[in-house]
């Protein structure tokens, strides 16, 4: 090769990757020329029978063409073993391995970080929570199908709302720290992001859909059944886990009418989400104080959770 013959500095087999390197070198001054030699792939995967696709630069820009490549591929790979890393502990405790850890990420990241991201690079986890929801109905419904065959199609509904509500998914969320984990924007994280239930249920089903992508359908049943066998047991033994579905309302009810302390009042004090999934925020209040608030899909829910907290806060719960 002559002093003015052109290098080839990168060879791949898919164009994504070349033009990912290609607009790298660009934007340091470096122009570079895409060559390819027969058919080639979409994904950076190397196939035996593909062709291959070069970069080639000025032979006096190829030793700066070169170094930029290798802390590019350097950068890269940091990036992944730092995700690995950080979330080893979170894969450690919900009992499934990522092969892509990136989908582990997305699923974690609340959309108050996606709108403080100033690239706009950040994906907030709501698309990955509305597939989750959708998985777990489905996983949840054939395991009912299969196992309580003699049940009316109203009790397996009963029992399937029971099973996916915000109030259980919290459960196994916090069971999870899911919450501990959340990629939270600031404004979020100072108003008790991590704590809030119907946040962990959401992410919880963000997490759902991050099995499934990454291991299938089959990873996500095992998921599932990992976390969800001593509910489902619990169904049809006739009863569910402790306090999944205990009726607050009326034990806090008959708790403040004993002390004299009148009735406790509902109030609702917020609602966010999309319309298809509204989470409302009722405040429960006995007399002039307000005992605590709770959040859910539906105000029915949120309402039990209020007082499930109201009855923590007066010491009454058993």
């Amino acid at each position: 090769m002559t002093d003015t013959e052109p290098a080839v500095v990168f060879r791949t087999q898919s164009d994504i990757e070349a033009n990912v390197v290609r607009g790298l070198l660009e934007t340091h001054g470096i122009s570079a020329m895409l060559s390819a030699a027969g058919p080639h792939a979409i994904f950076p995967v190397t196939l035996s029978g593909l062709g291959e696709v070069r970069l080639t630069v000025r032979a006096e820009a190829a030793e700066m063409a070169t170094r930029l490549i290798a802390d590019f591929r350097q950068e890269v790979s940091d990036r992944v073993t730092r995700i690995r890393d950080e979330y080893r502990a979170v894969e450690e405790a919900l009992g499934y391995r990522f092969t892509d850890p990136g989908l582990l990420e997305h699923a974690l990241t609340h959309r108050s970080r996606a709108h403080e991201d100033a690239s706009g690079g950040v994906r907030d986890n709501e698309s990955l929570e509305f597939l989750g929801d959708a998985v777990l109905g489905f996983i949840i419904s054939d395991r009912l199908f299969r196992e309580c065959p003699d049940w009316d199609e109203g009790q397996k509904s009963k029992a399937r709302a029971l099973l996916v509500s915000t109030t259980a998914l919290a459960r196994v969320g916090e069971e999870l720290g899911l919450g501990e984990h959340l990629l939270l924007g600031r404004g979020e994280e100072k108003t008790g992001g991590r704590r809030k239930r119907s946040l962990i249920a959401d992410t919880f089903e963000a997490v759902v859909a991050a099995v499934y992508l990454d291991g299938g359908i089959e990873g996500a049943e095992r998921f599932i059944e990992r976390w969800f066998r001593p509910q489902l047991d619990a169904v049809q033994a006739g009863g569910l886990s402790p306090g999944l579905t205990a009726d607050h309302k009326s034990a806090l009810q008959e708790w403040v009418q004993s002390h004299h302390m009148g009735l406790p009042q509902y109030r609702l004090v917020g609602e966010t989400g999309p319309a298809h999934r509204r989470v409302f925020e009722i405040e429960v209040w006995v007399g002039t104080r307000a005992l605590a608030r709770g959040e859910g899909r539906s105000k029915k829910e949120a309402e039990q959770q209020a007082a499930e907290r109201a009855r923590k806060e007066l010491g009454t719960e058993p």
